[in-house]
C-alpha cells in the first residue's frame, strides 16, 4: 500500500499522507503533482493519517511549492496533529502555507 494517495477532481489534487513524512516518500511525493499542467488546479496537502514528519518533509513542501510557481498560488495543509502544527510553526511555514 502506498503512503501517497492521491485524489483529483476537477479543480483540485488532494495528496493524503499515510505514516511517516520523510526522505523515503521523496519520489512518490514528487510524482503526486510534478506531471500536472493545470495552473489553475488547487492543491490540499491532508496530513490526517500522518503521525511524523521530518526536515526533509519540509523540504519537499517548498518543493512543490516552488514547482508550482505556487507564490500567488494557495496550497492548503490541513488536518494536522498538533505536534506537526507546531513543527511547521517554528519553521515558519504558517506564513507559506494556508493551515485548515
Amino acid at each position: 500500500m502506498s503512503n501517497v494517495n492521491v485524489e483529483k477532481s476537477e479543480a483540485s489534487i488532494r495528496i493524503s499522507i499515510t505514516g511517516r513524512f520523510d526522505f523515503n516518500l521523496l519520489q512518490e511525493f514528487r510524482d503526486a503533482y510534478s506531471n500536472e499542467t493545470d495552473s489553475s488546479c488547487h492543491y490540499t496537502i491532508d496530513l490526517a493519517q500522518t503521525d511524523y514528519i521530518d526536515s526533509s518533509a519540509l523540504g519537499m513542501l517548498l518543493n512543490m511549492k516552488n514547482h508550482l510557481g505556487a507564490e500567488d498560488r494557495q496550497i492548503d495543509i490541513k488536518n494536522c496533529q498538533p505536534n506537526l502544527i507546531k513543527i511547521f510553526s517554528i519553521a515558519h511555514f504558517d506564513k507559506k502555507f494556508n493551515f485548515i
